[in-house]
């Protein structure tokens, strides 16, 4: 058979690399990961921090700053200070009062085809959330806004690899903080029709986008009670604290079947011990008490654990993210999640000021271990710089190809007659190229994983086009598709339903701060 010459098969081949006028995505789809998780440390050890965990909520306890919720631990039976916040557990009583966790669940959106396995191997992305700041290559950085928040939700909706919300990508300071929620669940259930999240800030806070997630299903009450339709994470004080917002929050999520992610803030060297293992005992100690809180006040209630364990520039005192430390911490709190048969959150995270190669070489070391740990919700999984201070345009194109990259990495291997390519090494033989082959032909066009961002092209044809980095490029694709982004429709009924409560929320003054 005649073969094309090497040098127009090449020519070929970089023209199907070269960047496309449209993005080729990777499904939305429920993503499975197929391999066996890392385990970082033995059987025998992981014992050893469950124990010492047990120990610490028995010997040392923990501060429940709410009296409701002292109240409802003490007829528990957990022994509750009078004369303090401090709340300490019988290993019985927690191992008792975690077992009722489910060990998977789905949380439901707006658009039922958006409904999303928690737990299992299944692993689920979100944008980054709740960043003071906003910045690109345009703006600079800047204080969170309603128009940024908008346009990072618009590229959450856009981007299949963004399976759910996460929280507020950028906070939008602008708007007044009685209001905020309303205004930010209401655009959040109007430029997307992915599951929702609410923050645990407090009685009325947590009411309110609880009843805006139930009118944007357009579902009953008691189908509420059936179906988790928003989701919330909690943040322990570190170290070994829980505050009366966030504890409100649990009990009115808990009460209605809502899942609740417990995550404990704990940075080694600064909020918790120095080493690694010590660290994450007190991770796991606080996550345990909180996990243990929710089945109590609702046995089977989904939860979720998180883990959140890095450590700090012990030269400076700031936090740092992606590190060997983190990716550690990230395995060993995934291993305890496993051993408890919880659900399991980590992040996408890095200490980078700017969307460079630290950035990029400190997320990726992030999203391997978050990977390989089996983590069911990757926290920040798009946008998060400068150590989680600022949402950037830029890093959300370059996460979501990484991201992209890490599902298409969990696609497993076929291995049939076809894929092992016994016709085509006999048509092409020794001393030939495979561009021409039939097999090639047939297979071609998705054979491989087609890149968003990333260049291929060699480098005089790069430099004629123009010679742009990453980020330029990145910057190019988020402004692109802000430009062409159309909302998801939203049933009229629904949205004058959502609009009305809003305006009697508002009326009513919202909700202070408590």
């Amino acid at each position: 058979m005649a073969r094309r010459p090497r040098a127009e098969g090449k020519a070929r081949a970089r023209e199907r690399t070269a960047p496309a006028g449209s993005l080729k995505q990777v499904p939305f789809s429920t993503y499975r990961n197929p391999y066996a998780p890392i385990e970082v440390v033995s059987a025998d050890q992981l014992e050893a921090v469950h124990l010492a965990s047990l120990q610490v909520l028995e010997e040392i306890g923990m501060n429940f700053l709410l009296p409701e919720a002292k109240e409802i631990l003490k007829e528990a039976g957990a022994d509750v200070d009078p004369n303090s916040d401090r709340v300490r557990f019988d290993r019985g009583l927690i191992e008792q009062a975690i077992a009722t966790v489910p060990p998977a669940f789905t949380l439901h959106a707006r658009n039922p085809d958006r409904a999303r396995e928690i737990g299992g191997n299944s692993v689920n992305v979100t944008c980054i959330a709740s960043p003071p700041n906003a910045i690109d290559m345009e703006g600079g950085r800047r204080p969170g806004n309603s128009t940024d928040f908008a346009n990072f939700l618009r590229l959450s909706q856009y981007f299949n690899i963004c399976h759910m919300s996460g929280g507020y990508p950028v906070e939008p300071t602008d708007i007044a903080v009685p209001v905020r929620h309303l205004d930010a669940m209401q655009m959040m259930l109007e430029l997307t029709d992915k599951a929702v999240f609410g923050y645990s800030l407090g009685r009325d806070r947590i009411l309110d986008v609880i009843e805006m997630a139930r009118i944007g299903r357009g579902i009953s009450e008691e189908q509420l009670l059936r179906e988790p339709s928003i989701w919330t994470i909690v943040n322990t004080n570190s170290p070994l604290q829980l505050d009366m917002p966030m504890l409100w929050g649990m009990i009115e999520m808990a009460k209605r079947n809502q899942p609740v992610c417990v995550t404990p803030f704990t940075l080694a060297g600064a909020m918790a011990p120095v080493t690694v293992p010590g660290a994450v005992v007190q991770q796991n100690a606080e996550a345990l008490a909180g996990i243990a809180f929710l089945q109590i006040v609702n046995p089977g209630a989904p939860a979720v654990y998180g883990g959140f364990t890095s450590n700090v520039d012990m030269k400076t005192g700031s936090p740092a993210f992606g590190t060997p430390e983190y990716a550690k911490a990230t395995l060993l709190g995934a291993q305890l999640a496993r051993r408890y048969k919880f659900p399991f959150r980590a992040s996408n995270v890095n200490a980078s000021n700017a969307p460079d190669a630290q950035a990029t070489y400190e997320s990726v070391n992030s999203a391997w271990a978050v990977v390989m740990g089996h983590t069911n919700i990757v926290m920040h999984g798009l946008g998060w710089l400068e150590g989680g201070l600022s949402a950037s345009f830029e890093k959300f194109i370059i996460d979501v190809e990484i991201m992209q990259m890490m599902a298409q990495f969990m696609e497993p291997l076929v291995i049939d007659d076809a894929t092992l390519g016994l016709d085509a090494i006999r048509e092409v033989g020794p001393g030939g190229h495979f561009f021409a082959a039939q097999h090639t032909l047939e297979r071609y066009e998705n054979a491989f994983y087609a890149p968003i961002l990333s260049d291929w092209r060699n480098y005089e044809t790069w430099e004629e086009a123009g010679a742009l980095d990453a980020t330029t490029r990145a910057h190019q694709i988020y402004k692109k598709v802000l430009a062409d982004f159309q909302a998801p429709p939203l049933d009229p009924a629904v949205a004058d339903e959502l609009h009305a409560f809003v305006a009697k929320r508002k009326e009513e003054g919202g909700a202070p701060m408590q």
